[in-house]
């Protein structure tokens, strides 16, 4: 996406979904824009999807998601600058709607979404770091670790603080009562309380008392009570009392009820989610690590993921590591490798574009949702190609004990993370194995794909430095029906993206019989294997696409027959190629034939006929150079 303009984008998304007055609020995670939609009829999918730097539209959690990719944050961005959807002053959603699943799933990933880069750029910094002191590059006692551990550690030992404050936004808390209230829990009095055989009491009342560094269930509970005590205190108390009467209440009950009641009860709830996982890793890890790799990219689909963040995340404060990551980065992997395959194999240029980049960022940053929505899913066998690597690969890796130590995004630079616990050698294995039956499978046996419409589009326009427009200025050429039928004015055509002139000004015909005809003299600089579409350029400069029925290349040549090849002079009225009309109305396919100038924009006129019956090589449209 370096090209594209994210401020567009954003004022396109924008008008696509029904207008900033359609929209009741706007966030963001890794890849996606997240939207929720006061009427989601307004929102025209297919349109959104045409939008250059989107991916794909899904509908999950009662959100209406536009998959943009790693540059969703500029999106963002772009979005809060037209916009009063985003920042400090916009208007805040009143929570997730739906079942109790979806809930759950939209509440975790409100509070950890500000915080998951950040906390996974720490986890990397630290994994780097253990994997330096392993190698003896860096000394555990040298001062020069004591910094840099500082600067990786601090987030994680005092993570209820950070979590405190995307808590407090979500359940529309005091942010810095709520910051207070977390820093009492990591206060070093407070730590110091928690050794083996130690009474703690608080006025008679005996306080069991539990690790809060790094913790995350105690403080999300514990802020989701402080705002209704807040909201509690604020209409009972006077005004001239209401502003420091509040905060002192609030941190005065909160913090003795977490350390009484709340964190106890929810560590040692957690502690049993936890124990039940790594019960199942231990008697059964061939089943857990083939369930886990194989359907982790399906929990990603559907945001399910989420609600396995918080186990993990307790998992690494009570115990050092999580079981449950280990079969991940075969998962993860797994994906880039079939989009990778696809790099290799497709004939799109679009399909490439987008697995290039996608497989890059599933390798390096673990972030796959790119290709998964724009390469693998849409072409199916490429995605349960990936299923079946990151089975194969995280059963190899669980029964290696495999797990990390630090929360990273699972990926190759997040490697150094599973170097401490368990068998790093079987979870190399095990990515090895996922890569290779991703890769292979999908290489041997995914659809090679043809070269799509918007592929034709560069290649007619990368040709248009060739022509010389100084010397042809003012140059006229007519074009001809390239079939007989019935002519159509191009804002009729059945094709979004041909009707909305964005290839070009032009028109469309409903033939009559299956003989295409070139509509112009010229040279032939693209003609698709597949028969369905050419580009002539003209001695004018046009640059003319004929293209034959709505979404034909999926024919794959079937009831086409090319009479031209690229390279070819054609001279007005010679025919292009031949097609079974039957055949395409038995395929469910649309027969409009379109021709539309691609270089619409650097002539001085495209002016095309009134519709009405026209027949082969009648003059349809008048260009002017």
């Amino acid at each position: 996406m370096a090209s594209v303009d994210y401020r567009k984008t954003a004022e396109e998304i924008l008008a696509k979904v029904g207008g900033e007055a359609n929209v009741a609020s706007a966030t963001h995670c890794a890849t996606r824009l997240r939207l929720k939609l006061k009427d989601e009829s307004l929102a025209d999918d297919k349109a959104v999807e045409k939008i250059p730097g989107v991916i794909t539209v899904m509908k999950a959690g009662g959100q209406y998601q536009v998959v943009v990719g790693n540059n969703v944050p500029k999106v963002y961005a772009a979005l809060g600058e037209i916009s009063k959807l985003t920042g400090e002053n916009a208007a805040q959603d009143d929570g997730p709607k739906g079942n109790l699943l979806n809930q759950f799933i939209a509440l975790i990933s409100s509070i950890f979404l500000p915080v998951l880069w950040t906390l996974s750029g720490a986890g990397l910094f630290k994994a780097g770091l253990a994997a330096a002191t392993t190698f003896k590059w860096i000394s555990t006692g040298s001062t020069t670790y004591m910094i840099l551990n500082a600067a990786a550690d601090a987030m994680f030992n005092f993570l209820p603080i950070f979590l405190a404050v995307t808590a407090a936004k979500r359940f529309k808390a005091n942010q810095f009562t709520a910051m207070a209230i977390g820093a009492a829990l990591v206060y070093p009095s407070i730590i110091a309380l928690n050794t083996p055989g130690a009474q703690v009491e608080f006025f008679g009342i005996p306080v069991t008392m539990m690790s809060y560094v790094s913790s995350v269930i105690p403080i999300i509970v514990g802020v989701w009570l402080q705002s209704y005590l807040e909201r509690g205190l604020n209409k009972v108390l006077p005004d001239w009392l209401r502003n420091f009467m509040t905060p002192l209440l609030a941190m005065l009950i909160m913090v003795p009820l977490i350390l009484i009641t709340v964190g106890p009860v929810t560590t040692m709830a957690a502690q049993g989610v936890s124990s039940g996982v790594n019960y199942l890793f231990h008697t059964a890890p061939w089943l857990a690590g083939a369930v886990m790799g194989g359907l982790w990219q399906v929990f990603v689909l559907f945001g399910l993921h989420w609600g396995l963040v918080p186990i993990m995340l307790n998992d690494l404060s009570t115990q050092g590591y999580t079981l449950l990551g280990g079969p991940i980065p075969p998962a993860v992997l797994a994906q880039a490798a079939a989009a990778l395959a696809i790099v290799l194999r497709t004939r799109s240029k679009k399909r490439r574009d987008i697995a290039t980049a996608g497989s890059l960022s599933g390798f390096v940053a673990g972030v796959t949702e790119p290709v998964i929505y724009g390469v693998n899913l849409p072409l199916k066998l490429p995605f349960y190609f990936g299923i079946a690597g990151g089975a194969v690969g995280g059963m190899i890796a669980a029964i290696g004990g495999s797990a990390n130590n630090q929360f990273v995004f699972p990926s190759l630079l997040g490697l150094p993370a599973y170097m401490k616990v368990g068998n790093f050698t079987m979870q190399l294995i095990g990515c090895a194995a996922a890569v290779g039956i991703a890769f292979v499978l999908t290489f041997l046996f995914a659809d090679r794909e043809s070269a799509d419409v918007d592929d034709l589009i560069p290649d007619v326009v990368e040709d248009a430095d060739d022509a010389p427009p100084s010397a042809l200025a003012g140059s006229t050429v007519t074009l001809g029906s390239p079939v007989a039928g019935q002519l159509v004015a191009l804002a009729d055509v059945p094709d979004k993206v041909f009707a909305s002139g964005a290839m070009g000004s032009g028109f469309g015909v409903m033939p009559d019989d299956g003989t295409i005809v070139a509509p112009c003299d010229g040279e032939v600089i693209v003609a698709m294997k597949t028969g369905h579409a050419f580009g002539i350029k003209s001695e004018q400069g046009a640059e003319v696409l004929v293209h034959v029925g709505i979404d034909t290349v999926q024919m794959k040549g079937d009831g086409f027959q090319m009479k031209v090849a690229k390279g070819d002079k054609v001279t007005k009225g010679q025919v292009l190629c031949t097609v079974d009309l039957a055949k395409v109305a038995a395929a469910g396919y649309d027969p409009t034939t379109i021709v539309v100038v691609t270089n619409t924009a650097k002539l001085a006129e495209v002016t095309p006929a009134a519709a009405g019956p026209v027949a082969a090589g009648t003059d349809a449209c008048v260009v002017v150079a």
